[in-house]
């Protein structure tokens, strides 16, 4: 392709050039009343706020080839070429006259200009994203040597800018050589970003987004460098060593060469655990910078009992994350409704301190037709952790590795309610000592290793009471406690059909506590008073073991 494409473009234009452009640009007004521009993604323009219609696909191709080349003027076979390549059809020159017409009256005449036989159109420096994204790489660069935190700062600015494919969809040769150097350049401002990254000691947090980095462009040796020294900075000195002969195979059978000479020594070096290889004394990226999850659901206020299961299990969340070299599981089974979630979600609230790099929550459905796939709870995982979605792999083994290797050096705990059995949440187990897992289950995880189980079984009669009054009113409840004891009783000791027979009772205020006792004692309403409600409940009703507790058999 001819270089008259690319002089003038975001990395390729003179400084003078630039010079010269913004100096038209702050000599008049800003071109076409606040227009704005999109390249680095579908192409899209703006007029303020508002967006404007680029047209069909070759007139956004035309838009595309002049905001591409600085505000320099494109002659009409430049853009026959840009946009129809080098056989364009008979009715092409009509076309394109049509298309910059239409063009003319989106944008405005002082934006599209007809000049010495061709198009230009003049854009405000800041109105272009490409032109952005220049800028604030060129200043990265300026600040990397004395502020690298800044540079760091600058180059996500710049990325955020990138919206997917570079000229998403757009036909004709020039949209196509464009979009390669556009995504070359993207790839580029990523490696720096990540070398900065390095610099800074964030080499664990690196670690994930090198690794999938590099699956996608294996050929790329300077991304598998990055990855090297990240490993070996992260205590993982064999697996930076695979990298390297991972490397050397796939040159050796793609390209038939060797590793590059900066590649092999860096190589040679971490052999050798060269101490200047070793992390940065500098801290890495801040900890606001960190997505710390926090998707707890909310524990209910009128918890109650359960005062040894809640010691038991806060006892081992607290041993996990005392350096104990071990990541600790603890299991919770029991019966539909029997309140193993509320008491993992009230465990888990109340250790929130102890792992201070967040905590994840996934319902696993495991009592329903199709439970959760542990490919797609990963991918959610990964997300929460600040996993960009690119960087997220698709089989089952690849996101259980980089989820574990994203938690390296962290602490979260993971709850995972309601699963359908160990092989479903086997990888979704975090793998470092510092991490924990609690898991709610109707079976009992025997053949889960070195899970600590625990079996929930219904409230005692006091616990039970308890419950109910706290929903209920001490009031309602203190001049009928045998008919409040009948209840319960009557809910099999439940927490679930204790809450949604208390919260009836609670919507109506007429009714005595002796009215719902008699109500419930009727085996043939039981479970109809046990579902059927005006106020919204847990569930909308019974799981059959909740029935078999309630009805007798």
């Amino acid at each position: 392709m001819n270089d008259r494409y690319t002089r003038g473009e975001p990395g390729h234009g003179t400084p003078a050039s630039r010079a010269l452009l913004g100096a038209e640009m702050d000599t008049r007004t800003e071109p076409g009343g606040g227009l704005r521009f999109a390249v680095l993604g579908p192409v899209r323009a703006w007029r303020g706020d508002e967006p404007i219609g680029t047209g069909a696909p070759q007139q956004r191709a035309l838009l595309a080839a002049l905001l591409l080349r600085g505000g320099r003027t494109a002659t009409a076979s430049e853009l026959l070429d840009a946009v129809w390549g080098e056989s364009p059809p008979t009715t092409a020159l009509a076309a394109l006259r049509s298309y910059a017409f239409r063009l003319r009256k989106a944008l405005g005449p002082q934006a599209l200009i007809t000049d010495s036989g061709g198009y230009a159109l003049r854009v405000a420096p800041d109105a272009l994203d490409s032109l952005k994204v220049e800028r604030l790489a060129a200043e990265a660069e300026r600040c990397r040597a004395n502020d690298p935190g800044k540079a760091r700062e600058l180059l996500i600015e710049a990325l955020e800018l990138w919206h997917g494919e570079p000229l998403a969809g757009l036909p004709g040769p020039h949209a196509e050589t464009q979009r390669s150097r556009l995504a070359e350049w993207h790839l580029r401002l990523i490696e720096s970003r990540l070398e900065l990254d390095l610099e800074m000691g964030g080499h664990t947090e690196a670690v994930s987004e090198l690794t999938a980095l590099s699956a996608d462009h294996p050929l790329r040796e300077r991304l598998r460098a990055l990855l090297m020294l990240a490993l070996y900075r992260s205590g993982r000195q064999a697996e930076a060593l695979g990298v390297y002969a991972d490397t050397r195979r796939l040159l050796a059978e793609e390209l038939g060469i060797d590793p590059s000479a900066e590649l092999t020594e860096l190589h040679q070096r971490i052999l050798e655990a060269d101490p200047a290889l070793a992390a940065p004394p500098s801290a890495g990226p801040t900890p606001q910078e960190i997505p710390r999850p926090a998707q707890l659901p909310a524990t209910v206020s009128d918890f109650t009992g359960r005062a040894a299961f809640v010691k038991e299990l806060s006892d081992q969340l607290a041993e996990a994350s005392k350096d104990s070299g071990v990541m600790a599981v603890s299991a919770v089974a029991g019966i539909g409704g029997v309140g193993k979630t509320t008491l993992a979600v009230h465990v888990a609230h109340a250790a929130r301190e102890s792992f201070p790099d967040g905590q994840l929550y996934v319902d696993l459905q495991g009592t329903d037709p199709r439970p959760a796939e542990p490919e797609a709870v990963l991918g959610a995982f990964l997300r929460a952790l600040g996993v960009p979605n690119p960087a997220i792999p698709d089989s089952l083994a690849e996101r259980a590795a980089l989820y574990r290797s994203t938690l390296d050096g962290r602490r979260v705990l993971a709850l995972l309610d309601n699963a359908y059995d160990a092989a479903q949440i086997r990888n979704l187990l975090p793998g470092t000592p510092g991490c924990a897992a609690l898991v709610t289950s109707r079976v009992r995880m025997v053949d889960l290793a070195g899970a600590h189980l625990v079996d929930l079984d219904v409230m005692s009669p006091e616990e039970a009471l308890q419950l109910f009054t706290r929903i209920v009113g001490q009031e309602r409840v203190s001049s009928e406690r045998q008919a409040a004891l009948d209840v319960v009783g009557a809910c099999g000791f439940l927490p679930l059909a204790i809450r949604i027979a208390a919260s009836r009772l609670a919507a109506r205020r007429t009714w005595t506590v002796s009215v719902l006792a008699r109500k419930l004692a009727d085996q043939r309403r039981r479970l109809d008073e046990l579902t059927r409600s005006s106020v919204r409940v847990q569930t909308a009703r019974p799981s059959k073991d909740l029935e078999s507790r309630v009805l007798p058999q």
